[in-house]
């Protein structure tokens, strides 16, 4: 297992349910890494039971709000893991905080590989949630794989997208690309002389008076007791710098209107990335496709506020496409 080390106490940022049981899970990709999961279950199981693989936000780790995610859906009554992406947390990869959009499109579909060959698992009643940047790839990985019989994409954003043109597409031209290709590749160059992939720093701190709300947002979950976790790249120092290369040429979306089965998007329509959400969902086909706006939500309170994530509206939506 190449040397995984797995936590043994509870360290989430969100309490331990006493309706569920939890184990460290973990499991091989197809390239070889090792991929560590939280695995949640309902107490008293008695039937095989429908399951969900849960990740995000895009560098978060799995004691965040994937675990919190993963860990309401099995108090409801499916079989769940929050995984940590290849390169993160406790998973495999070197070197570490690196990120692939083929890499992590492969995780989740590791993780369908997991579950699917569980005995208390029906197979045939899978599901995917991908959260923030995770969301984006959870539409690609739903129009990728057939086992996948709902997709849920919570306050998602196309990481290929807002790599490519910038927020709210301000940067998108061709000079601004080429402007952010010369300058990772020069950061390569500086990083092998120097056998060392320097980070880019997580969420700004200390944070400018002047930031932009959704910035500031970012740090009240990230930087504060009520995100903050050691492992998180976000809550600490960040992401290689040239971690996300290959983004900048990527279109990560563009086959999601062949996804034949469901998928739900949810957003706050406070949250700055609102307009990757409804992109997205135009770009989706079939009576089978649903998005929810949660009124008066930025980005981050779908993170971890239970009272504004829409659980019981995400537990019917997948439950009718199990049928």
């Amino acid at each position: 297992m190449n040397s995984i080390k797995m936590s043994k106490e509870w360290d989430k940022t969100f309490p331990k349910s006493d309706k569920v049981e939890h184990k460290k899970v973990f499991f091989q990709n197809h390239f070889g890494i090792t991929i560590v999961a939280d695995q949640y279950s309902p107490k008293n199981r008695i039937e095989k039971l429908p399951a969900i693989a849960v990740a995000g936000p895009f560098g978060a780790v799995k004691e965040q709000a994937s675990g919190l995610y993963a860990q309401e859906m099995a108090e409801r009554g499916f079989l769940t893991i929050a995984f940590d992406p290849s390169y993160t947390g406790e998973s495999g990869g070197s070197p570490r905080y690196m990120n692939s959009p083929d890499i992590n499109t492969e995780d989740f579909q590791a993780a369908i590989d997991y579950l699917s060959s569980l005995d208390e698992v029906n197979a045939e009643s899978i599901a995917i949630i991908g959260i923030c940047g995770w969301g984006g790839i959870a539409l690609n990985v739903g129009a990728l794989d057939p086992r996948i019989k709902a997709t849920v994409a919570s306050t998602l954003y196309d990481l290929s997208r807002v790599t490519r043109k910038g927020y709210f597409d301000e940067a998108d031209t061709e000079e601004s690309r080429y402007q952010m290709r010369l300058a990772i590749a020069t950061q390569r160059t500086e990083d092998f002389k120097n056998h060392n992939y320097q980070l880019a720093g997580g969420v700004i701190d200390p944070l400018p008076d002047d930031a932009p709300q959704f910035v500031k947002d970012y740090y009240a979950y990230y930087k504060e007791p009520r995100g903050y976790h050691k492992r998180s790249l976000n809550s600490n120092k960040g992401w290689a710098i040239q971690a996300g290369t290959s983004l900048l040429n990527t279109h990560l979306l563009d086959s999601i209107g062949e996804t034949r089965n469901a998928v739900l998007i949810v957003h706050g329509n406070q949250a700055h990335s609102y307009y990757m959400g409804k992109d997205a969902f135009e770009q989706l086909i079939g009576d089978n496709k649903q998005m929810i706006t949660i009124e008066g939500a930025s980005h981050t309170d779908l993170y971890d506020q239970k009272d504004k994530i829409p659980f019981e509206e995400i537990e019917a939506f997948i439950r009718q496409h199990f049928e």
